[in-house]
């Protein structure tokens, strides 16, 4: 059994109860370039954000090991439950870009990632940073800071959530990202599927043309000739994606 502290004097478990909150958040957080940091970098920014929240740090004291333990799984669930209900929306164009880079031919071309440092496609590259740009452009990275802030206040750390909710939210922010990421993916699927038949037809008729050795060139440009005039459709993508994120948000209490 844990002896309570004193009154006056700082509350550790509150401050580790809130520290494991903010480390869960931006760990699922779609921040852009926040794994290109330095682990202690990181870190010090954790513990900075954690300090300036000294004023809403809990004096719960646990009565027990145990009890600790369930309450730092609860907070570390409940900053990773943020981070995916925004993070959806950066995965859903990493979907779509993925969806349309085997048939485009892109998926033999491979780039470093800057976020996770792994091989990825070219076109899932570019999806990549346009999601980082439509992160800070549509206002996500004020909702992220907004959701938490209200976090703090409707779910305080050590009290407890209900799981149900949650889980809903992110069940209607993954059914968003595979819908949204198929509608942008599908126009340039269709259009690569009917270049394969037609050029299949056209070498069954005429064999000795060999339209089969252009197909791998002229589909990659008219993937990129689609993409290209899909632009404007992607930001609207994105901002749908947004809004079911921060709608989902919302009826959480944290919109």
């Amino acid at each position: 059994m844990w002896t309570e502290p004193p009154a006056a004097g700082i509350p550790v478990f509150g401050f580790l109860l809130v520290l494991v909150r903010v480390a869960g958040l931006f760990v699922a957080a779609p921040v852009p370039g926040a794994w290109a940091v330095a682990g202690a970098a990181r870190a010090l920014f954790a513990l900075a954000i954690t300090a300036s929240l000294a004023p809403v740090w809990p004096r719960a004291t646990p009565r027990g090991i145990g009890e600790l333990a369930l309450w730092m799984g609860t907070e570390a669930a409940l900053g990773l439950g943020v981070g995916l209900v925004l993070g959806f929306v950066a995965e859903m164009l990493l979907f779509g870009a993925q969806s349309m880079a085997l048939q485009a031919g892109f998926s033999y071309a491979s780039m470093i990632d800057p976020n996770s440092q792994a091989n990825s496609s070219v076109l899932q590259l570019l999806a990549q940073l346009t999601a980082n740009l439509l992160f800070f452009a549509s206002g996500l990275d004020h909702a992220a800071v907004r959701a938490f802030a209200r976090s703090l206040e409707a779910f305080p750390p050590g009290s407890g959530w209900e799981g149900k909710a949650w889980v809903e939210a992110l069940a209607a922010g993954g059914a968003a990202m595979v819908e949204l990421g198929l509608r942008l993916a599908l126009p340039v699927a269709g259009l690569l599927l009917l270049t394969d038949l037609t050029l299949a037809l056209a070498s069954r008729i005429q064999g000795q043309l060999q339209l089969l050795a252009m197909a791998f060139p002229l589909k990659m440009l008219m993937a990129l000739a689609v993409l290209a005039a899909l632009a404007p459709v992607t930001v609207w993508m994105h901002r749908a994606a947004a809004r079911v994120a921060l709608e989902s948000l919302r009826r959480l209490g944290l919109g």
